[in-house]
């Protein structure tokens, strides 16, 4: 009688486990070779990739390496080039601290001295290794990874670091598959 029993349990056990797998997803690889030297997840990266740049492609979230802030407004460009000749014209129009760069979106005014040019920034592996920098610099401030995703997004916190981390959570719970219960306040 107890053979019954063990199947149902080992075949719940194997649902159960088949269902988180098919919720989780894996970061491609240039997240997963780009997050481990710095100590950061890449489901950790990948996220913030999603939350600053995704984008639908046929139906599917994806970070787009060619994305830019300028002053508040998305803009997404086809081609690098075209990505760069836009950015050179904000950097001058807009100014450093209004404009956001890449698939990690990282700030220009605060950033702009890790990329050799400001181009450099559309570089999707630079790009998400500037991004890995700063998360790793920020989780050294203490907290947990979520906390870290706030400082990314505003190093000083307050209710725009509170608004990315819920965002930034949702994220992360589909790419990892794990429904976070809390988010920090």
């Amino acid at each position: 009688m107890a053979a019954p029993i063990v199947t149902t349990v080992v075949a719940a056990t194997l649902g159960l486990m088949g269902a988180l797998a098919q919720a989780a997803e894996i970061p491609p690889p240039a997240y997963q070779l780009i997050a481990l030297p710095h100590g950061v997840p890449s489901e950790v990266l990948y996220s913030v990739a999603l939350q600053e740049s995704g984008t639908r492609i046929r139906g599917q979230l994806v970070p787009w390496p060619w994305t830019l802030n300028v002053a508040g407004s998305g803009y997404r460009f086809a081609t690098r080039d075209d990505a760069c000749k836009a950015l050179m014209v904000a950097l001058v129009t807009a100014g450093p601290s209004r404009v956001d760069v890449g698939l990690g979106q990282t700030n220009m005014g605060a950033n702009g001295h890790r990329y050799s040019s400001p181009c450099e920034g559309l570089d999707p592996y630079k790009n998400l290794t500037v991004t890995a920098q700063i998360l790793a610099e920020q989780k050294a401030r203490g907290g947990d990874w979520i906390t870290a995703a706030g400082h990314y997004h505003r190093p000083a916190g307050g209710v725009p670091a509170a608004n990315y981390r819920k965002a930034f959570a949702k994220h992360l719970s589909r790419v990892t598959g794990i429904k976070l219960l809390a988010v920090n306040p």
